[in-house]
């Protein structure tokens, strides 16, 4: 292919070539070319130039806008690798314009593959543990996961948190729709009380591989784009996995939800009388220290093996546990949830989330203390002549755990009943 200057004269294109699959020579700038000699044959060279020039700029500015797209998604798809890591990570080289990283405050935080510390398989007796055991040790080290669904603007932005009262932060696993849809109804339901205003999020990991992981996740992403009320991380969803959801939701709080005043963090089968709390809640200071629940003291892990809650010396040695509040749910002060976050900092994971709870406010110099309204370990019916679920003893609670949803579901509506008459003996 040739062109011609000024002076007519024919010499040879200067544009580079690369050879083909099949060993011919091709021109590498096929359609800058085309420009130069068949569209504009009579063009000279000094104007052919400055549509190259024009053209490559183009192209680089869409590149450009391409790559750097602010509009980042909220939800980022990652598949199963088949790895015995329980806990897949989202690292730098897989992250590009098509999957794009979770965004904390004003920058994009990307994740190191966490890899298992084997070392872990020299503690004396790690081959005896059961699995789930010899995992935790095997990844106890990991707090940073790839956020898959994001709500940046639950709390109004990280400026405009300070007008959140009470943050309901709900544990949920993800094939828990049927108690999420009932608490969205019911007590944990977006609203004002008392001109305190209520939101709410469920925060969950996954569940399963491959096919069941891929449906749940679709599952979670339905329920996101609809309520807009899920916070989703890629780690395996399990009970000694419920400290580092504590973790990472700290994290994401400190970016998005700073300011919030008050926080109710509880699972996802509790009876919570969220005006109860509120009113409960006006009384106290978001920026001071607190921390109230069932108060748990004087205790230390369990070493029965067959027990849900068994924590072997492997994984602690001393016999005692700080004074705690039940998991279940307790509420707490904005300063305090920013306290608990940067004692995790420096403390390592343990199995049992409201111990882990326990052992950063004793980090921090802080204690949690006991109110008779939160039940985790239930209610008790002092009388046998009416049924264990009577709202009346259920009316003046701010918690109560072990309800199944279409008990949640007629409860609050029995509190709320205006024409509800108690007389308790």
């Amino acid at each position: 292919m040739t062109q011609r200057d000024v002076a007519g004269i024919t010499r040879p294109c200067s544009v580079g070539s690369a050879s083909t699959p099949l060993g011919r020579s091709f021109p590498a700038s096929v359609l800058l070319q085309l420009c130069c000699n068949q569209l504009v044959p009579r063009m000279t060279r000094t104007k052919c130039c400055k549509i190259q020039a024009f053209i490559l700029i183009g192209v680089l500015c869409i590149m450009f806008l391409i790559w750097f797209e602010p509009g980042l998604p909220n939800q980022v798809t990652t598949s199963h690798t088949g790895s015995s890591n329980p806990v897949q990570l989202l690292n730098k080289a897989t992250v590009g314009p098509e999957r794009s990283p979770a965004v904390y405050s004003r920058s994009l935080y990307f994740w190191d593959d966490c890899h298992r510390n084997l070392s872990a398989a020299n503690v004396t007796g790690f081959s005896t543990l059961p699995g789930h055991l010899q995992n935790f040790l095997y990844y106890r080290h990991c707090k940073q996961f790839p956020l898959l669904l994001d709500l940046p603007h639950k709390c109004g932005g990280a400026d405009g948190s300070a007008d959140v009262f009470l943050l309901l932060v709900v544990k949920s696993s993800p094939e828990n729709y049927e108690r999420r849809q009932v608490l969205r109804e019911t007590w944990a339901a977006e609203r004002e009380h008392r001109g305190a205003r209520i939101r709410r999020v469920f925060i969950s990991g996954t569940k399963g591989v491959d096919f069941e992981k891929r449906q749940m996740n679709r599952l979670l992403a339905l329920e996101h784009k609809k309520h807009g009320d899920i916070l989703q991380w890629d780690f395996e969803d399990s009970f000694f996995n419920l400290t580092l959801k504590q973790v990472l939701f700290l994290q994401w709080m400190e970016g998005r939800c700073p300011q919030a005043r008050f926080l109710l963090n509880g699972d996802d089968d509790i009876f919570a009388h969220t005006d109860n709390m509120v009113e409960f809640l006006q009384g106290h200071d978001g920026g001071r220290h607190l921390f109230v629940g069932h108060l748990i003291q004087n205790v230390g892990p369990i070493r029965e093996r067959g027990s849900k809650y068994f924590v072997p010396v492997q994984v602690q040695e001393s016999e005692s546990y700080p004074p705690y509040c039940g998991g279940g749910g307790f509420l707490l002060s904005g300063h305090t949830a920013m306290v608990i976050h940067n004692a995790s900092k420096s403390i390592t994971l343990h199995p049992i989330d409201d111990v882990y709870m326990g052992m950063c406010l004793a980090r921090a110099g802080l204690r949690p203390i006991s109110h008779m309204g939160v039940r985790t370990a239930g209610l008790h019916i002092p009388s046998s002549r009416v049924g264990r679920h009577d709202p009346c003893y259920y009316k003046d609670v701010l918690l109560v755990h072990r309800f199944l949803p279409h008990q949640i579901y007629i409860m609050w509506d029995q509190v709320h009943d205006p024409a509800l008459r108690c007389r308790m003996k």
